[in-house]
């Protein structure tokens, strides 16, 4: 019997269970990543077919970067060093500067040969008058490589400087690929600029431009080296003109370019540069009397009606030598005056009476002539929206002991000072304001440029005066112009109260500052005044009130809405 080993099978028994397996038992498999199914091995092509791709890519990167590297990598480096990317600024446009009716006063404007990307060119009015208003500009600058090392302008003086922030805009950015040879090769925009702020000035272009005529036609025919004036509103403190001789040209010395008249600016001795409205300090002379006076007033030293006789000089003690006199002069012997006549005559010897005293007269005192006029904003800022103003002084008995090395203060030193003279020094725009204050009754506004400025109108100060007093002072500035000092104001179409001036200056007397200053319309005054014509021949005397009567004419025909 033959016995055969049983071969054993390669496949186990499979259960019934296995085979009719319920679907409700299969297990929950995600399909999607492949569960549940049958692992099969890649097949061999697979792996031959994708092992060469990555054979083949390899193969053209190195190829590739053997190009770059090696046979072409001197060229690129070159190129790569050459070849730059430069950050450029698109120039905005500068705000528009207009006057009060829309006139163009600074623009922008653009050569036809212009590069699209160069700066505009700031154009000024082409009148004169507007110089120290407007200010001038610093334009972006560039090195000797032609690249900006300022790439923005600066305003420089003027409106142009004190809002420059408001109308100086934003420059836009762009990126530029430039070869060797500077040639740009791409360029694109980063971002647009932004136009800057226009803006718009309380100032009149023709009343600006008819005060400045004036005022340069009366120095070259009457010899005087500058002159200065200003109109003001006196309700809200706008100011209508502002003019300074001699000036400068804003659009010549923007640019710079033309050597010869910046230099001629630069060693004029008439000092250009200097806005004489504003920064130019004078002595007053007659035009603080109506201050005075009505101080006088309001501390009991005199009544209205008291008369004082105005012989043509006054003598007192003479306090180094026992045996000689000191002569106060005056101008005229006018007999018996009181406040008005001495308003409308202009007396010295009144002045100089109710100032520091004489005889049975009581005198205000130096203490309360600085206390009255400093009441009027005399020698302070006036916060005008022009920069570079100046302040002024009024002399005190501290102010001679410091200045003269110990000099005592004498009553003949109150005298002078009583009638703008010795060492008070004011500017025309602290003159106008003063004298808008008297024209409102003690509203002290603060004068600007800027065209309905809010801001600005909030800034005045109110004084606390006595209007039946203040009533007496404006009657004798009527006088002034009916039968006094300033006849030439009795122009047709507006009554004008004012006060004229003659200041003696230089050494030794040998000059004269010539001043107006005043109010319009008078019953109801809307705007104050005040023109300085500087340095003039000894004998000048009425000069500034012949150039405000000029105005006033000028702006009877060509803006009445103003003197009505």
């Amino acid at each position: 019997m033959i016995f055969r080993k049983r071969r054993k099978s390669s496949y186990s028994e499979v259960a019934p269970d296995e085979i009719f397996l319920d679907s409700q038992n299969l297990p929950h498999f995600n399909t999607q990543q492949f569960e549940g199914r049958i692992e099969k091995p890649i097949p061999k092509k697979s792996v031959f077919f994708l092992s060469l791709f990555f054979i083949l890519m390899g193969v053209v990167f190195l190829s590739q970067l053997g190009v770059l590297q090696v046979s072409r990598g001197e060229a690129y480096f070159k190129k790569s060093e050459n070849n730059v990317l430069v950050k450029l600024p698109i120039f905005s446009d500068r705000g528009i500067i207009y006057d009060r009716k829309g006139v163009k006063l600074a623009w922008n404007t653009w050569g036809e040969n212009t590069n699209r990307f160069d700066p505009p060119v700031r154009t000024y009015i082409d009148k004169g008058g507007f110089g120290h208003i407007l200010g001038y500009v610093g334009y972006p600058a560039k090195d000797s490589q032609g690249n900006y090392w300022q790439d923005y302008f600066i305003g420089k003086d003027g409106v142009e400087k004190m809002y420059d922030a408001k109308i100086k805009g934003t420059n836009g950015v762009r990126i530029s690929e430039k070869d060797v040879k500077g040639n740009i090769i791409s360029e694109n925009t980063v971002s647009e600029p932004v136009h800057g702020a226009d803006l718009n000035l309380s100032i009149d272009a023709g009343v600006e431009a008819a005060l400045y005529k004036s005022i340069v036609s009366m120095a070259g025919s009457a010899s005087f080296s500058g002159g200065a004036g200003v109109i003001m509103d006196v309700n809200n403190g706008e100011v209508l003109a502002l003019s300074s001789y001699p000036e400068y040209n804003p659009g010549i010395l923007s640019k710079g370019s033309d050597k010869k008249i910046v230099n001629g600016y630069i060693n004029d001795s008439r000092k250009v540069f200097l806005n004489r409205a504003t920064q130019g300090l004078y002595t007053p002379g007659s035009i603080v009397k109506p201050f005075i006076g009505y101080a006088a007033l309001a501390e009991n030293v005199i009544t209205p009606f008291k008369q004082i006789f105005a012989n043509g000089k006054i003598e007192i003690q003479n306090p180094y030598f026992k045996d000689k006199k000191t002569v106060f002069n005056d101008h005229g012997v006018f007999g018996y005056v009181d406040m008005r006549e001495a308003i409308a005559v202009s007396s010295d010897v009144y002045f100089y009476e109710i100032g520091g005293g004489y005889q049975d007269q009581k005198g205000l005192g130096i203490a309360n002539l600085d206390t009255y006029l400093q009441k009027f904003g005399i020698s302070q800022k006036t916060g005008i929206d022009l920069g570079g103003e100046k302040a002024g002084l009024i002399p005190t008995p501290e102010w001679k002991l410091k200045t003269f090395k110990g000099d005592p203060w004498r009553v003949g030193d109150t005298y002078n000072t009583a009638i703008g003279q010795y060492g008070v020094q004011v500017t025309p725009i602290q003159m106008v304001r003063a004298a808008g204050a008297i024209a409102t009754f003690g509203t002290l506004q603060t004068p600007h440029v800027l065209y309905r400025d809010d801001s600005m109108e909030a800034k005045k100060t109110v004084i606390d005066i006595n209007k039946e007093m203040m009533q007496v002072i404006h009657e004798g500035m009527r006088q002034v112009v009916t039968n006094g000092t300033g006849t030439a104001l009795n122009v047709k179409g507006v009554e004008v109260a004012a006060k004229s001036g003659t200041a003696q200056v230089g050494y030794g007397n040998t000059n004269t500052n010539s001043w107006i200053i005043g109010f319009f319309p008078y019953k109801n005054p809307r705007y104050a005044f005040a023109v300085l014509m500087e340095r003039g021949p000894k004998a000048a005397s009425g000069n500034a009130t012949r150039v405000m009567a000029e105005t006033l004419d000028y702006m009877s025909v060509y803006a009445p809405e103003y003197i009505k």
